[in-house]
């Protein structure tokens, strides 16, 4: 047996150490470390993730390079990007490709998605609220660059570019409230 001996204030305590019993306490820890090591790794990435979604709380999403665009996969990657949005559930949308814009440095992708709040007692919609999203593929940028996208909604000249402004639902709610206002003061002529 191995003698070891540890100060305590100004008393020397000895302290018999059993080279057997040292083994199966290193080899516990050993197993000990092992198992806490992937718990303590995901709870440092979720706080990791926590901090940063409070920190930046403007979603986006990795949006395809100029060598990866096609109509489709941009209209893909618009659905995935209004999925980060928050919303009540009755809300639900379309995407489609309206149409390709030839500018003397780009190319505009137009896409319109289409809005609507329904309910059981009402499944479809009368109205419907429009986003307007641009997917610019730049002639001269190189392929491995991002598109740039914007968007914005009928009837508002803000533009809202992916990562610097958070949806608001009132948006949607303020477009189909104006259609019905606007039919209500129409048909009471």
């Amino acid at each position: 047996m191995d003698m070891i001996k540890k100060v305590k204030g100004r008393k020397v305590v000895t302290i018999n150490v059993d080279p057997a019993r040292e083994e199966k306490v290193n080899e516990a820890h050993r197993i000990t470390t092992e198992a806490a090591a992937p718990v303590v790794d995901s709870a440092i990435r979720n706080a990791v993730q926590h901090v940063e979604e409070a920190t930046n709380p403007y979603k986006n999403i990795n949006w395809i390079t100029h060598g990866e665009f096609t109509v489709e996969k941009g209209r893909e990657q618009i659905d995935q990007f209004i999925a980060t949005w928050e919303h009540e559930g009755s809300w639900v949308h379309a995407t489609e490709f309206a149409e390709k814009k030839d500018l003397i440095h780009s190319f505009h992708y137009i896409y319109h998605v289409y809005w609507s709040f329904t309910t059981p007692p009402r499944p479809l919609a009368k109205f419907s609220a429009l986003a307007y999203f641009i997917i610019k593929f730049n002639k001269s940028k190189p392929p491995h660059m991002p598109v740039d996208v914007l968007y914005y909604f009928e009837e508002s000249k803000l533009i809202h570019r992916p990562g610097m402004s958070r949806f608001r639902e009132q948006w949607l709610h303020h477009i189909i409230d104006a259609k019905y206002s606007l039919l209500k003061s129409i048909t009471t002529l």
